[in-house]
């Protein structure tokens, strides 16, 4: 069976296909301002890779928060669930997971068996999300992907006071303006929002082994920001960004066999 989910973000657009429980494609696009449009081309996009059409497929599942959106899913599913069944189908020992998206990060507390015990979530702010990074890339006039590596060459990070989005790009501003280096005003707004992360997933707790996903966890300077800030190890998956659409492709292939009764049953 040819299985589907679909991953709806502010930013970007993912859609996984599996074929059982084995990965035949995905695709990421920026999400744009047409949800519904952008759900049809991205799935059209990773179906193209696996040589398939959306004719082949048997069941969808859709995820984030254009999940509604998404006019031929057969179900939406909060991408809390969908973000934990896909790293604990990649990462069974995953206890958190830190989820750093385009405009909204969260924290999701695993038990033993995979399950979501609690969670907390920023979808209200820029301060602690891809978005900060990407206003904060174009004050000081640089790739938003090579803050990482910038960021790594710091020996002084500044620190920055500002949680608000826009005080910060004040703040950015002035340190600018005193000589401060890229390097560590990088590094600064890297600490910062790890600092706000942790603070936000504190109620959850930080347990082995923490994996942390979303597009943000591409930057190598943020995971080694949100390392230090939690005092631990951070693992990340090879894509870091498809674990909610990974999740729901997943759970389509259970919804499907629900669908499908044995044979001899009644």
């Amino acid at each position: 069976m040819i299985l589907a989910g679909i991953d709806i973000g502010a930013a970007t657009a993912k859609a996984v296909i599996l074929s059982t429980n084995k990965m035949l494609s995905f695709s990421i696009m920026p999400t744009g301002s047409n949800v519904t449009k952008i759900a049809e081309v991205v799935i059209k996009g990773a179906l193209a890779k696996a040589a398939l059409s959306i004719g082949n497929v048997d069941y969808v599942i859709s995820t984030g928060y254009g999940r509604r959106s998404v006019l031929f899913a057969h179900k939406a599913v909060t991408e809390i669930i969908c973000h934990a069944e896909g790293v604990g189908s990649l990462m069974p020992e995953a206890r958190t997971v830190i989820d750093i998206g385009g405009q909204d990060s969260k924290v999701i507390g695993l038990d033993d068996n995979g399950n979501v015990t609690n969670f907390v979530m920023n979808d209200k702010c820029a301060a602690g999300t891809g978005r900060f990074l990407e206003v904060m890339a174009r004050v000081l006039e640089v790739d938003i992907n090579e803050m990482g590596p910038i960021s790594l060459r710091s020996k002084n990070p500044c620190q920055i006071s500002s949680t608000c989005t826009v005080f910060a790009e004040s703040e950015m501003v002035s340190l600018r303006a005193e000589g401060k280096g890229h390097g560590d005003l990088i590094a600064g707004i890297h600490k910062a929002i790890a600092h706000r992360v942790a603070i936000m997933g504190k109620p959850i707790g930080f347990k082995k082994d923490v994996v942390f996903t979303g597009g943000v966890a591409k930057n190598v300077g943020m995971k080694k920001a949100m390392e230090d800030e939690i005092g631990m190890e951070i693992l990340i998956p090879e894509e870091p960004q498809i674990m909610g659409a990974l999740g729901a492709a997943i759970l389509a292939g259970f919804e499907l066999n629900k669908l499908i009764k044995p044979v001899g049953s009644h």
